[in-house]
């Protein structure tokens, strides 16, 4: 009988201890939505790099919670004779009886989170974008600065909006940083503004990276003509590999003067850049560009997706703001078409203004969306390279707007 009785408690704390016991409705709900995000990532192919990670540490942390856990410490009771064995630990008294604080460890995806919490994964991962960018368009035609800044101003209006909605003016910020189509300086810009937001902020991010082609297109139509969009640019002009060398030196040394906020984000990305334009580090060029990137990715992605629990995510205000980062994006494409309208009427015809849309962060894909789209009015029209130009500029420009951000409102 004290067999069964001990068989039957093991089941009982079985249960207790499972998921059947501890999860509600909303972990289940959370489980739906990462398998919908499994779906765009693999048959859809959205993000997938990104998406696909995120997607199962949300996952993960729905069926485990504990798995985010911080460290505790446990009381434990102990009798005078033991007390050797707990030589190390700290020993409180109570009336007669003896504690020993035991500390236990956390999650494994709380020390993985670490690095996102102190803002080093963010610029890590640009450290490999920018050992895998090639600056070449923008130094050749730097009128492209225009058109990656000119796209941000949606991360600024948008913030306006947020804060009108009843946002804080932090939360409103680090809304607003969708705007940019970069998802490392979203995540950054949240863990400084609003870390309970970031599980929410940053599929938004991702997800409107991964729907560039299906976003943009429908507004670069609708602000310009055929004229406009079957414009052929001029070649750019070949570039040194002195201005290659010398342009992310300068770059880093003027945006941490004037804004020293924007240095980890512009200053990891033009370090990657250097190790790649110098010619001497290629060991190390490739080391950013591929295994220290992949492992990066994987602990930013899991740990970010572990943060979208149903307590933080299933909640009116996830819902504005997924609704506010796509109106942050739409308008930062709209404002770059709009500056690229601009410079076709200042330039005679000789910018295509589909170039502008390419103005946001989400690198290459935003530039071969004005391909696409050029292409689509003018078979023999290559806007590639010129569409790389102001898409490079956004990724400088979302860092730009990131250390604004900060310096305001941190």
């Amino acid at each position: 009988m004290e067999i069964l009785n001990g068989f039957w408690d093991a089941l009982v704390g079985i249960y207790k201890g499972s998921g059947l016991m501890n999860l509600d409705w909303r972990n289940y709900l959370m489980i739906a939505i990462a398998c919908v995000l499994f779906f765009l990532a693999i048959k859809k192919q959205f993000e997938p790099l990104l998406l696909l990670p995120i997607a199962f540490g949300m996952l993960l942390v729905n069926l485990f919670p504990a798995i985010v856990a911080g460290p505790t410490t446990d009381m434990i009771p102990v009798k005078p004779d033991e007390l050797d064995h707990y030589a190390n630990y700290a020993k409180t008294v109570i009336g007669d009886q003896i504690y020993v604080s035991k500390p236990t460890s956390g999650g494994l995806f709380f020390y993985l989170y670490q690095g996102v919490k102190l803002g080093i994964y963010p610029p890590l991962i640009f450290l490999g974008v920018g050992a895998m960018t090639d600056f070449g368009p923008l130094i050749a035609n730097p009128k492209s600065f225009i058109l990656g800044a000119a796209a941000q101003i949606g991360i600024f209006v948008t913030f306006i909006g947020a804060v009108f909605l009843g946002f804080t003016g932090q939360e409103a910020g680090a809304i607003g940083i969708i705007g940019g189509a970069d998802g490392p300086t979203a995540i950054f810009v949240t863990t400084k503004l609003a870390p309970h937001l970031l599980g929410s902020i940053a599929i938004a991010a991702y997800s409107y990276m991964a729907l560039v082609p299906i976003i943009q297109p429908p507004i670069m139509r609708a602000l310009t003509t055929k004229k406009e969009r079957a414009v052929v640019m001029e070649q750019l002009r070949p570039v040194s590999k002195l201005e290659k060398i010398i342009f992310p030196v300068l770059i880093v040394v003027v945006i941490s003067i004037l804004l020293p906020d924007a240095a980890p984000l512009v200053g990891m990305l033009m370090f990657g850049n250097l190790l790649k334009e110098s010619g001497v580090c290629d060991r190390l060029s490739k080391t950013a560009q591929n295994e220290l990137m992949n492992i990066i990715t994987i602990f930013l992605g899991t740990t970010v997706g572990a943060t979208a629990t149903g307590e933080n995510f299933l909640s009116f205000s996830t819902l504005k703001i997924i609704a506010l980062g796509l109106i942050a994006f739409m308008m930062g494409t709209a404002f770059g078409v709009l500056f690229g309208k601009v410079m076709y009427k200042f330039t005679g015809g000789k910018v295509n203004p589909l170039i502008g849309s390419a103005g946001v962060s989400a690198v290459p894909m935003a530039a071969r969306v004005s391909q696409k789209v050029g292409q689509e009015e003018n078979p023999g029209n290559f806007l590639l390279m010129h569409a790389m130009g102001p898409n490079v500029a956004g990724v400088i420009g979302s860092a730009v707007a990131a250390g604004v951000l900060l310096s305001v409102l941190k």
